[in-house]
């Protein structure tokens, strides 16, 4: 991954900052509050999906929660539906390369469809993006294509957060960033 120092000095001291007022939070309200703000339904499934994609579950857990907050009926104003808000023209090309027998798009609020699709698609991205997760992640939000356009236009293979050209998509890939380190904690804290 190549990022500016600058860029890892700030996501650190943002990582830190949050975590800090996530964890402070807690300490008011105690379990209760963190699992309020930072769910971990779905747990049999994620593992399941995590493991087949090679993905760490953290990773699952902070894109449901910046995607739809764990709702699985959620719908984005855009058309995206379920736990990770999927379009329907990529659910309906992952699940025909995935193989999921019985498929329609009606059932993409199912869990253990929508995780799937998700999983299966973000692990593309990863591969499709050179293993850099926060390319992957924008291609997520904002589209492979936009990515891909960004990249061309760049000259380059890979790119800084700063250089992310929509903001809403700037502030996605941090966001998943900031909540990954939280469920990676509270992972840990499970064992």
């Amino acid at each position: 991954m190549f990022i500016s120092i600058n860029l890892r000095k700030n996501r650190k001291r943002l990582i830190i900052a949050f975590l800090l007022i996530a964890f402070t939070a807690c300490a008011f309200v105690g379990v209760w509050g963190i699992q309020r703000f930072f769910p971990m339904r779905y747990s049999d499934v994620i593992a399941v999906y995590a493991d087949k994609y090679n993905l760490p579950p953290e990773l699952i857990y902070a894109i449901i929660r910046a995607e739809s907050s764990f709702n699985r009926y959620a719908v984005s104003h855009r058309g995206a539906s379920g736990l990770m808000q999927i379009m329907e023209q990529t659910a309906d090309w992952a699940a025909e390369q995935i193989g999921i027998p019985g498929y329609d798009y009606s059932r993409i609020f199912e869990p253990d469809i929508n995780i799937q699709i998700g999983s299966w698609y973000i692990n593309r991205l990863i591969g499709q993006f050179g293993n850099n997760l926060d390319t992957a992640l924008a291609a997520y939000n904002a589209g492979s294509g936009n990515v891909s356009n960004w990249l061309r236009d760049q000259g380059s293979s890979d790119f800084t957060l700063e250089s992310i050209p929509f903001p809403e998509t700037r502030n996605y890939v941090q966001r998943v960033r900031a909540y990954q380190e939280v469920y990676r904690i509270l992972l840990w804290v499970r064992r």
